[in-house]
């Protein structure tokens, strides 16, 4: 009886031990997924105020492109055709008046196309493929280098926040080309995947060193940049064998 009475009580006590650890168990793995919940929630809010900082440093250059067009067209069109029209009207000769009026009629259209650059929405009518050909066919003309361009697969729809950072990011890959590549030709490719968007920019220019430090921060901007929008970029360059840059931006939609 006291044999049986002792295995008894081991029972109770080992049931007792196992549901001891098995309640210290469950209780350590509701601490960890909160724990990992926290972090990942904290790593969201990260993020997200990240690509509003992004997105409001973004249009704050274009804000700024836009005053200095503004300055620009003021002082040199808009400010010009004005003087040229108070010489005009200052002389009573009836055909220098009907000259006057004309200059007045060409600056209102001027002042109207003028209001319509300013307006910020244009990024919702960009299409990315006519984008690109006109940034490369400015330096066609100007006869910087020379340009290819490819596009393959169906264009992917992008909200126009992301939109506008992919814009900003390959206009900066093309200044930076423009700047300090001295290349005899630039390429984009622009390759539209069933989930994705890869965007190739090369140049056969001097290229650079990726490990030093102006070259560093340049390079943590750009990334930065994508990874706001939830895409990567790849650089690579050596010196005398050009710059290769991949964007890849996922597509939200499939």
């Amino acid at each position: 009886m006291e044999n049986e009475g002792s295995n008894i009580f081991l029972l109770i006590l080992f049931g007792s031990l196992l549901t001891l650890l098995m309640a210290g168990f469950i209780v350590t793995m509701v601490l960890i997924h909160r724990s990992r919940q926290i972090k990942n929630k904290q790593k969201l809010e990260s993020l997200k105020a990240e690509f509003e900082k992004t997105i409001l440093n973004v249009e704050k250059e274009i804000q700024e492109e836009t005053l200095n067009h503004v300055g620009r067209e003021l002082h040199d069109n808009i400010g010009q055709l004005l003087s040229l029209t108070k010489l005009t009207l200052n002389n009573s000769k009836p055909e220098k008046i009907q000259e006057g009026k004309q200059l007045v009629n060409q600056v209102i259209k001027e002042v109207r196309n003028l209001s319509k650059s300013l307006n910020l929405d244009w990024v919702a009518t960009v299409d990315l493929d006519v984008y690109i050909q006109k940034e490369l066919g400015k330096l066609e003309r100007l006869e910087f280098c020379k340009v290819e361009y490819e596009r393959t697969g169906e264009p992917i729809a992008y909200e126009n926040s992301k939109k506008l950072v992919l814009i900003r990011v390959i206009q900066e890959c093309l200044n930076n080309a423009i700047k300090h590549a001295k290349p005899e030709i630039i390429k984009i490719k622009l390759d539209y995947y069933h989930d994705f968007l890869e965007v190739s920019i090369s140049d056969d220019g001097i290229g650079f060193d990726t490990n030093l430090e102006s070259a560093g921060s340049g390079m943590n901007n750009l990334k930065s940049r994508m990874k706001t929008i939830g895409g990567t970029i790849e650089i690579h360059s050596e010196l005398k064998k050009g710059t290769q840059i991949k964007l890849l931006l996922p597509n939200s939609n499939a």
